[in-house]
């Protein structure tokens, strides 16, 4: 599914774009040490040590949604990269995804891990939709169908509106931004901002479609959303012109180290939050689906650790859990619930290790 019309051409006048795809900054490789038969290895028979290996603890958000914030900043993260916002009165969801799958046919993919903590249905009156890029695990077409009946805008990156308009969003209700771009919706400002990642989407072609990381912006609040990115120097950038943020939110999992230079990682993690100019950071992109070659709660566990080494503030709220980003003193590491007492032992001490070789 190729760009046409104005599309293509708000595409061609990136600087991203070159000769029919869009581009990083850097020219990236993803270098695999060791070759690539331990991780088909790892891929075919690490299945187990991929999934939780208990019931992953769910909270109902729909009480205290019933509770406005008034001029607060209060976030529920609803499992992966879906966030839903609470700015100063405004509510916007990030990267909505509700489907049990990922990928281009219901019935096939990574499963879901856990329940959403809310249907569709059941979130309340939202004034956005952000969608960072257009892979499957942030741009499900089983929610966006079922949120165009709301009629509520969506804001994304350049030439994803090809696929909104497909799933039934008119286009008079899509923004689409390139790098550095701001749009206001109601009291909401959104500007797209430099990532290091890809697109593609089965049948849509790779790289036609741009990727990006955000700002948003209230009159009292600002907070970051990576969307899918590699560590970029670019970073320091962003955080000189866009911030300081209330709260940063950073992809942590479905990594792995030859995946460096397009996914963060909880190391990586980090230096992006340093970069980026510190203050409150919440993990995402981690604990919902089977993305990487890393034990289901290896990423948890290690920014635990390092933070703790740091001294960086991180939380962790629980899945579905509404909170004031403000009012946590630190993270609670819930996920060890899940695990047995052997995954537990093993994965606090991989952290530790990891956090100690780094020092």
């Amino acid at each position: 599914m190729g760009l046409a019309g104005l599309r293509l051409e708000r595409a061609r006048a990136s600087t991203q774009y070159r000769d029919g795809t869009f581009r990083n900054t850097a020219q990236i490789t993803a270098r695999i040490e060791g070759g690539q038969l331990p991780i088909m290895r790892e891929f075919l028979f690490g299945g187990r040590k991929r999934k939780p290996p208990g019931v992953i603890p769910v909270e109902s958000p729909h009480d205290e949604w019933t509770r406005h914030v008034g001029r607060g900043l209060r976030v529920t993260w609803l499992g992966h990269s879906t966030m839903l916002l609470e700015m100063d009165g405004a509510r916007v969801i990030t990267d909505p995804v509700f489907g049990d799958r990922l990928g281009p046919v219901s019935f096939a993919g990574p499963k879901r891990f856990h329940a959403p903590p809310s249907t569709v249905a059941q979130l309340p009156q939202l004034d956005a939709v952000l969608v960072s890029h257009d892979h499957y695990d942030h741009l499900c077409k089983a929610t966006v169908i079922e949120l165009a009946k709301r009629g509520v805008p969506f804001v994304t990156s350049l030439g994803v509106g090809v696929h909104l308009e497909k799933f039934g969003i008119p286009a008079a209700q899509i923004t689409e931004l390139d790098w550095w771009e701001s749009h206001t919706v109601g009291p909401v400002e959104f500007t797209a901002a430099p990532a290091q990642h890809f697109s593609g989407r089965l049948g849509g072609g790779r790289n036609t479609t741009l990727w990006s990381s955000w700002r948003i912006r209230t009159e009292k609040h600002k907070v970051f959303f990576s969307g899918d990115t590699g560590l970029t120097e670019e970073m320091r950038e962003i955080g000189a012109r866009l911030g300081p943020f209330d709260l940063t939110m950073l992809e942590i999992g479905a990594w792995h180290p030859a995946w460096g230079s397009i996914h963060l990682g909880p190391e990586n993690a980090l230096t992006a939050f340093e970069m980026l100019g510190g203050g409150t950071m919440l993990p995402v992109h981690w604990s919902t689906f089977d993305l990487g070659l890393h034990p289901w709660a290896q990423p948890a566990e290690t920014l635990f650790a390092l933070a703790a080494a740091r001294d960086v503030r991180v939380i962790t709220p629980r899945l579905g859990a509404p909170f004031v980003p403000a009012s946590i003193d630190g993270p609670v590491p819930w996920w060890r619930d899940v695990q047995g007492a052997a995954e537990r032992e093993s994965a606090q001490a991989d952290a530790l290790t990891t956090a100690a070789a780094r020092e």
